[in-house]
């Protein structure tokens, strides 16, 4: 099609986009560490076709368990439900370490397309799971409703990355600020329509993260949000 530049969202699509082509500039959005899954060799000097924004997987599932623990200072087993995909996959080993330190046992429930969830919501209450961490990359977020839904089934409190979750009934969302990254990439693009080499663009990591509490959500699981966790809420949706 003769495209200036690609957008890519999520790894899958970054990773298409590469074998696609090693020459048109690709601006990848949404992205775990870029590093570890061998797409740039460093975020200061991108050096080939490729830049765009990331997160680095570790800081931000760390601190998403820790909020699920204040919510549920009982917690001892939680399901952790992805599509799988290098990309996906990274955060969730980036989810082992802090787990431990947390006292929190991680179940892993993979998912290969929306057919598996019905099996993977049932796998994860039989195993006494007692909350479920969403990683919501494309195909998790386009089936979130549905995925809420079995969760509400299973008394599932559902956590997640991105805000959507939370609008559509996840009880918490931690993470980077989805519009605020739409709106970085849209200048990546900008910046390389107006002839700067991808090359030459550092990858940037979002500044601006959010934690947004579906209180509602809460209420109809029984869970009693603490006062601190509400306070520090950038958002508490009623």
């Amino acid at each position: 099609m003769r495209v200036d530049v690609i957008v890519a969202i999520n790894f899958p699509a970054v990773q298409a986009a590469r074998r696609a082509t090693a020459t048109l500039p690709i601006v990848m959005t949404r992205i775990g560490d870029p590093i570890k899954l061998g797409l740039v060799p460093s975020l200061s000097k991108p050096g080939g076709n490729i830049t765009g924004l990331s997160f680095i997987p570790s800081e931000v599932s760390g601190k998403r368990l820790q909020l699920l623990k204040e919510t549920i200072p009982g917690v001892s087993r939680v399901a952790v439900l992805w599509y799988e995909n290098p990309g996906t996959t990274l955060i969730v080993q980036e989810m082992q370490a802090p787990s431990q330190g947390l006292g929190i046992n991680l179940s892993l429930i993979p998912v290969n397309g929306a057919a598996d969830f019905v099996a993977a919501l049932a796998t994860a209450k039989k195993d006494g799971v007692e909350a479920l961490v969403v990683v919501d990359d494309a195909l998790i977020t386009r089936y979130r409703q549905e995925i809420l839904d079995l969760a509400a089934k299973h008394a599932l409190p559902v956590f997640a990355l991105f805000r959507p979750m939370a609008d559509a009934g996840a009880v918490m969302t931690y993470g980077p600020s989805a519009p605020a990254i739409y709106r970085r990439t849209a200048h990546y693009v900008d910046r390389i329509l107006k002839g700067v080499n991808p090359a030459d663009l550092p990858v940037e990591q979002p500044t601006k993260f959010e934690l947004i509490i579906n209180l509602k959500a809460a209420s109809a699981l029984g869970l009693t949000m603490p006062p601190t966790l509400l306070a520090r809420a950038d958002e508490v949706i009623e």
